[in-house]
């Protein structure tokens, strides 16, 4: 019997508290935060590809690229935590026009270049040193994290500017924060480099220096916030 009185006591307990949190007055509202900011740093990912009959005879023609590729990085100043390779692969294909096989030998490698102006003597040498395809180009910054906290910082401030705002008419003033939901996100600029050494077998010097407008990244914080009404 005492089980079940205090059983129903705390249901009883339990329903109270959840009726007065209802009655609390709130006002729910948003805001945002954007900062744009220069990139510091690019992150070039790119491989060396050889097809043919032969299964040794690709892998190494590719070998023989990538050793020449990995020493042009080295010799260019970056160091070794800087960029390393992110897959190697040698595939038997089948091709249904000339009813016969191939063998596909591919290398991946990713570097992240830390200083920006440099990007183009860099891409002139990995192309001159035989690299054939660039998949990936990002534009990235170093002080990220303090770009998203700066912008978390803009985007609470709107949001009680905003719940001032409103109260403010009813002669009202705003609490403590109840509850913040928040989603933060960073766009980054993917510029497309097209190898246009490769593609129309120019000499590096022929090319333009000029190969792509690096651009901002845009930062952005979105922040939802319930606030007291007092």
């Amino acid at each position: 019997m005492k089980k079940a009185i205090l059983i129903a006591f705390a249901m009883f307990a339990s329903l109270a508290q959840a009726q007065e949190q209802k009655q609390i007055p709130q006002i729910s509202v948003s805001g945002e935060g954007k900062i744009s900011v220069k990139p510091d740093q690019v992150v070039v990912n790119f491989g060396v590809e050889n097809l043919g009959k032969d299964a040794a005879e690709v892998k190494k023609l590719n070998d023989e690229t990538i050793d020449k590729v990995l020493k042009f990085i080295k010799d260019f100043g970056i160091p070794a935590s800087d960029f390393k390779t992110t897959n190697v692969s040698l595939n038997r294909n089948y091709d249904y026009e000339k009813k016969k096989y191939n063998y596909l030998a591919s290398q991946s490698v990713t570097i992240i270049l830390k200083d920006i102006l440099k990007y183009d003597s860099l891409m002139i040498g990995l192309v001159d040193n035989g690299i054939n395809n660039i998949s990936d180009v990002e534009f990235k910054s170093s002080k990220l994290e303090d770009y998203k906290s700066e912008a978390r910082k803009l985007a609470m401030k709107e949001a009680k500017h905003k719940a001032e705002d409103y109260t403010s008419v009813l002669n009202q003033k705003i609490g403590k924060a109840l509850t913040i939901s928040d989603n933060t996100q960073a766009y980054f600029p993917q510029p497309m480099y097209k190898m246009a050494m490769a593609d129309a077998g120019l000499p590096a010097n022929t090319t333009s220096k000029e190969t792509l407008a690096i651009g901002e990244i845009e930062v952005t914080a979105n922040v939802s916030v319930s606030f007291v009404i007092e």
